[in-house]
Formats: C-alpha cells, structure tokens, sequence
C-alpha cells in the first residue's frame, strides 16, 4: 500500500482540486471502496475508490480518488490520465477518464446499489424517474477547481455527475437543496436524478464512522451560457441588461421564498449578529495587513458596519451560499436556472448547511455586477470608465428591484445590513486578488471607496 501511496502523492498536486498548492501532500489511507463492472468490456479492470487524509494540511482534509486499475499492456488512455504504476505490471488511471469508472458510476447513481470497502459503504440514491441516457458516453468538464463533473450523452435527458473531491460528513446542500426545489416544481434548478452517500471511518475520533455525500448527478443543460458571459458580453457592447437583471433578481429571490417555505427559519439572535459583525471586523483587520491602501478607510468601514449592527435584521434561513454570476444560466425559454447549491467548498459543512441571511447571496450578485465592469476597465483601458459604471448601477438597480418585487423584501428597511455585508465582500476580494491576481486588486479598492462614501444598495 506505500507504492499506491506514493503513486498518489506524486499524482495530485498537479490536479486542480488538490487544495495545498506548492506542496506535496502527506497521505494516509483512509479506507476504498470498490465498484463492479458493468459491461464485459470492463472486466479486466479494478474499479477502486481510494478515501485519503491529507495530514499536511490544517485542518487534515480528506480526499475521494477515484482509480481504474488495469494491466499496463491493456492501457489505452491518454498520458496526462494515468497517474502511474505503483507495481510492475499494473498502471492506475484517474476513473473518471476511464470508462470502466464512468459506467459504473452512472449505474450506481441512477440505478442504486452499493460499493463496500473497509469501514466505507458507497450507496446510490437513484431520484425520480427521468428517461436517462441508454448506455451513455461520458466526457469531463474542464476547468473546475473543486471537483470533477462527467457530463453523459447519448439519448435521452443528459446528465452531469458531479464527484467531489474533498469529503465532509454530512448531506451536501449541493444535493439537498436543488433536490428539494425541484421537488416543489421549481423552474429555476435543473431536475435532480440522483446522489450517492458515503460512509467512511471517522477522522475526528479514529473510531466509529461518519456519513456524507460522494457525488450528485442532476439534468445537464447544453448549449447555454452563464451569466458572467452574458452580462460580460452586455457590458462590452454597451447593451440595455436592466430586464435581463431585473428577472434575475426575480429569479433570486423566488427561490429564497421557496427555501424558506422548504426549509425551517428563525429569527436572528443577538448572538446571529454579534458573530457576523466580529467577522466582518475580523476580515477587516486581515484586509489592512495584507492590503495597506484600505487603512485609510478604516473608520468609514467600521462605520457602515455600526450602522448595519444597530439596524432591522431579516430573518435566518437557508441560501445559496456562494452566489455570482458564473452560478446562473441563461436557458432559452426557460429563464435563469440557479447552480452549484454547494457553498464555499473549504466551510465546513456545518457551516455550509447552516441558516443565514438571504442578503448575503444578493450582496455577493451586487459584487458580481461590478466585476463585470470592473474587468471590462482592465481589459480596455481606454473605454470610458463612466459608461462602465453606469452598466454596473443600471444592473445593480434593476437586479434589486427584481429581487424586492417578488420577495417582498423592504430593501429600504434592510439596506445597512446589505450595505455592510456587500462591503465585506469586497473586503474579503481585497485579501483574495491582492493574494491570487495582484493586477485585479482595484475592483475591490474602487467599491470600497464607493460603498464607504454612499453606503447603500445601489451604489
């Protein structure tokens, strides 16, 4: 087991999900669990699920790798996925370019069943009845940081089939969430198809064993577009997108009402808003040390954070958690379909399940409007710097308008906290551009200056 080991630590830190950049990781067989083939074209391979601690990282973060273990003379897959040969003989390749893997995994997902390991059950939960694809092919989406998404095609509805990567005990709101939405009919998130639940041995106490979410599978959309492209593609030929924002906000907040009515609510607590202002401080003190520019600016921030502190508070309830443009599609005659229910993939998933203000997912679509204008300006540096802040405000305004007219919110009554939480946001974009992309650092710069001198939704 040391040369599988090694085989995946030499692998990982070159795959994009692999969380500690620039160093190697120190693993720790956790448990596997194993999967049978499906086809007799697969019978010659193991299909092998491998649940590794990371021991290097603070806290310890527990990895699914999926594996197809085949004879190396039998391998007929591109180099950049196999991951090596920790024996004579045998090589490994990532499962999700192997076919073995990607049939199993649908069958599992969309049919039920159960792989078992050590420890480790993997069970399908197949959801409602939808006319899947028959014997379908799969291929990987590219570019995901977190996990690995197989999109499957042939006949019938397509599918993606999202694998994570990084493991935390308890039911993801990536499935939990749009399950439930779907469920109540509601247009804006794809039809859910199934998920699959893992229960693996607990790393906190080294006994006993805990359960949680392995992959989620739900109706893929072809041929759209995000609302990043969309909006980005307005913004540079100057085109009208208030209605275009306007139904997005609508969009918004008709699934908001639909997680309240879903899911419990309550009202927020003394303690709700003494946590959240001590975080938006905390950040703040993170964001001075690392950006120094937003010293001077200090005492304007923790104004609008004391006003947000003594004013009217919406009630807790579930959300969205990760909010932006690259989270929405534009569906052609079906209107904007919400994604991607999973929160910040690093939070805890107690932290992600959690009840919180609906504000922060508008607030986080408020700050995706401006990086729209914001890297227009970076990109064209000679286009008028006005009309690309005028796209921003329209948008903002008219978002806002869609959003309050379908809640029912009072924006009016709620704006200091929305004022507040949209300003640690661009705080916290402060610390992540001057961190990861120096050059992008003044969108967040500019929208401080802006929301410390007019702190209000618009802006």
């Amino acid at each position: 087991m040391d040369s599988t080991l090694a085989c995946l630590a030499a692998w990982m830190p070159r795959q994009r999900w692999y969380a500690a950049k620039g160093r190697p990781p120190s693993l720790r067989l956790v448990s596997w669990w194993d999967l049978p083939p499906v086809t007799e074209a697969d019978a010659g391979a193991r299909i092998r699920t491998y649940l590794v601690a990371d021991e290097g990282s603070l806290p310890t973060v527990l990895y699914q790798l999926p594996v197809v273990s085949r004879a190396t003379e039998a391998v007929d897959a591109s180099p950049d996925h196999i991951i090596g040969s920790p024996e004579p003989g045998t090589t490994f390749i990532d499962g999700p370019h192997d076919p073995a893997y990607t049939r199993a995994l649908f069958e599992l997902v969309t049919a039920g069943g159960r792989g078992e390991g050590p420890q480790t059950v993997a069970t399908g939960h197949p959801g409602p009845r939808v006319r899947t694809p028959d014997a379908p092919s799969a291929t990987v989406m590219s570019g995901e940081q977190s996990n690995t998404s197989l999109v499957y095609r042939s006949s019938g509805m397509p599918v993606i089939c999202k694998v994570y990567r990084q493991l935390h005990p308890g039911l993801n709101p990536d499935i939990e969430l749009p399950t439930a939405l779907a469920a109540s009919g509601s247009v804006h998130v794809p039809r859910a198809i199934g998920w699959i639940e893992g229960t693996w041995p607990d790393l906190a106490t080294a006994r006993g064993t805990v359960t949680g979410s392995l992959a989620s599978a739900q109706e893929f959309l072809p041929e759209v577009e995000d609302a990043w492209r969309v909006a980005l593609r307005a913004a540079a030929r100057g085109d009208d997108f208030r209605s275009s924002a306007r139904a997005l906000g609508a969009a918004t907040a008709e699934v908001h009402v639909s997680l309240a009515d879903l899911f419990p609510t309550r009202e927020t607590s003394a303690d709700d808003r003494a946590a959240t202002v001590a975080s938006w401080r905390r950040r703040l003190t993170i964001a001075i040390a690392e950006v120094p520019e937003i010293a001077e600016r200090r005492q304007a921030i923790e104004s609008v954070y004391e006003r947000a502190a003594t004013a009217p508070w919406p009630d807790q309830q579930r959300i969205h958690g990760d909010y932006h443009l690259g989270q929405v599609l534009h569906v052609p005659g079906r209107g904007w379909v919400l994604l991607d229910f999973e929160g910040e993939p690093l939070r805890p998933m107690v932290e992600r399940t959690r009840a919180d203000l609906a504000l922060r997912d508008v607030a986080g679509m408020l700050r995706s409007f401006d990086y729209v204008a914001g890297s227009i300006r970076l990109d064209d540096p000679d286009r008028s710097p006005e009309a690309a802040r005028e796209w921003a405000r329209t948008a903002r305004e008219s978002f806002l308008d869609g959003y309050a007219m379908a809640s029912g919110a009072d924006l009016d009554v709620e704006g200091a906290v929305l004022a507040a939480l949209e300003l640690d946001k661009a705080v916290y974009e402060a610390i992540y551009e001057a961190r990861n992309r120096p050059t992008w650092v003044t969108i967040p710069l500019r929208a401080i200056a802006r929301l410390v001198e007019k702190p209000a939704p618009v802006g």
